[in-house]
């Protein structure tokens, strides 16, 4: 996987990590812009070197995209609250994952079809049993202009700069724009965080379209 994300034009590798203290000791020497994450990993999992990585604020900056086989269960949730700005499959195509990281660094969130279904469905499961309990309450949203929570709502159903843009008929400058002050505003680390937000506030829920 070197030698593919290394021979390709707009990509340097600047380091490579066997376990997860490497991992993070790389980040926190090289800096990189990217972060290529293998989920199963000698001593500690992806998931949570990711969140080793990004408990140091110096590293706000980087991107961290998980190479996985298991994008169905519980690993969905738990790394992108980690850290994580997307997934993708061990079974994938090299040229799929070079895309992938030029998406990731480029600010995109990186959920495959079955990575979304299990977000999605995740809280399909958790309405019923947490209904009683009531709406949590999310100050962050809040802050949060009408404009801004439907492009919050457009991010979560999967809309590129450019889809938010077309559908709110607006620039894309404006659209990106809109979409930093969102994370600026509730502190995500990336796009993919914000789904997590929109669903768990409420904003959005399963199946909803507009």
């Amino acid at each position: 996987m070197t030698d593919v994300l290394g021979s390709h034009p707009d990509i340097e590798v600047v380091g490579e990590a066997v376990d997860d203290a490497q991992a993070v000791a790389c980040v926190q020497s090289l800096r990189p812009s990217v972060v290529l994450m293998d989920i199963r990993m000698p001593l500690v999992d992806g998931i949570e070197a990711t969140r080793r990585i990004f408990e140091d604020p110096n590293n706000a900056d980087a991107r961290d995209l998980i190479l996985t086989t298991f994008e169905e269960d519980e690993n969905v949730v738990s790394a992108i609250r980690a850290g994580a700005s997307g997934f993708i499959g061990k079974g994938a195509e090299p040229e799929d994952i070079v895309k992938a990281v030029l998406a990731v660094y480029d600010g995109e969130a990186l959920l495959s079809p079955v990575a979304t279904r299990a977000l999605i469905t995740r809280y399909v499961a958790e309405v019923p049993r947490n209904s009683s309990a009531g709406t949590p309450h999310f100050p962050e949203l809040e802050q949060l202009t009408v404009r801004e929570q439907e492009v919050l709502v457009l991010v979560a159903r999967g809309f590129s700069n450019t889809d938010i843009a077309e559908h709110l008929q607006i620039s894309p400058y404006t659209s990106k724009t809109h979409v930093n002050r969102i994370m600026d505003k509730v502190q995500a680390h990336d796009r993919a965080q914000l789904v997590v937000l929109a669903y768990e506030s409420g904003l959005l829920t399963p199946g909803q379209q507009n």
